[in-house]
């Protein structure tokens, strides 16, 4: 089945918006120094945007040095940085939980903050999904159902309580982690806070919640462009989706705000300052 096409969000240039999702790509290791990008064409088709949009968006990109471009031959990603390990070790294990709602950039954060420190990156769906979809066809149902009663009661705590055993194995390892999933329901419970803070505390870790701010248009190109089965509901009823969807949400208990929306600065530059914050929380104690 194809995917619904309703084409990228309009808040600012159409060129602009395709090269932040290709920069965040390459931030986040999803897009490989050396590896060649698709055709203009083939571009275009992804983003469902004209061949001129593309080479606009190439154009930023070239000059930012993150992508090169020969007469004749495929464009680029130039990135030498990804080949440098790096490695942030510190006496208190420390957990960066971050959520947001769906394609609002959660995951891109998250792997931006894995490869800048060499912490494990524990996601949600990466860790549970095919675990998830066995059991939803044992219910009877999709296998990407996430909006009925039955995933919502039966199997999502599940995927949380196993999120959190992996979180709290690493931490007991001396691991510093960090933690990707929605969070929406657990970010907006004061005493689920209080519990996770408590029992970070008590192995020993820092916990700084996160939470990823991103504007409606710009979640939908996100979700849209991913692809994902367990997205079509929904891709298909976007604006009914969205009425549940509180762009303003944040977490009751102290966090930290990442804006991955038009408006926001570079992912890699908020994830830097973040990291930079946490340390300095850390020397301060």
């Amino acid at each position: 089945m194809s995917r619904p096409r309703s084409g990228v969000a309009r808040q600012e240039p159409l060129h602009q918006q395709v090269a932040r999702h290709i920069r965040n790509d390459i931030a986040a290791g999803r897009l490989r120094h050396g590896q060649r990008l698709p055709s203009s064409r083939d571009l275009a088709k992804e983003w469902d945007v004209s061949v001129f949009t593309i080479n606009e968006a190439m154009d930023l990109l070239i000059k930012e040095g993150l992508v090169t471009s020969k007469p004749r031959a495929a464009r680029t990603v130039n990135a030498p940085d990804q080949e440098a390990r790096h490695e942030l070790r510190s006496t208190t294990p420390r957990v960066i939980m971050i959520g947001g709602y769906a394609g609002s950039g959660k995951t891109e954060l998250g792997r931006i903050i894995a490869r800048e420190t060499g912490w494990p990156m524990l996601d949600k769906d990466t860790l549970t999904r095919y675990v998830v979809e066995a059991a939803l066809e044992l219910q009877g149902i999709s296998r990407n159902d996430r909006e009925s009663d039955v995933y919502m009661e039966k199997i999502r705590p599940g995927e949380y309580a196993s999120l959190l055993e992996a979180m709290s194995e690493n931490v007991q390892c001396g691991n510093s982690t960090v933690v990707t999933a929605p969070f929406i329901r657990e970010f907006s419970d004061e005493a689920w806070l209080t519990k996770i803070q408590a029992t970070c505390r008590n192995l020993g870790a820092n916990l700084t919640v996160v939470w990823v701010y991103c504007d409606a248009d710009t979640m939908h190109s996100y979700v849209r462009h991913r692809d994902a089965a367990r997205d079509s509901v929904k891709l298909a009823n976007w604006n009914e989706y969205m009425q549940n969807v509180d762009v303003n949400f944040r977490p009751s208990a102290p966090h930290v705000v990442v804006d991955n929306s038009a408006s926001g600065g570079l992912l890699t530059e908020q994830a830097r300052s973040l990291l930079a914050s946490t340390t300095e929380v850390e020397s301060s104690k």
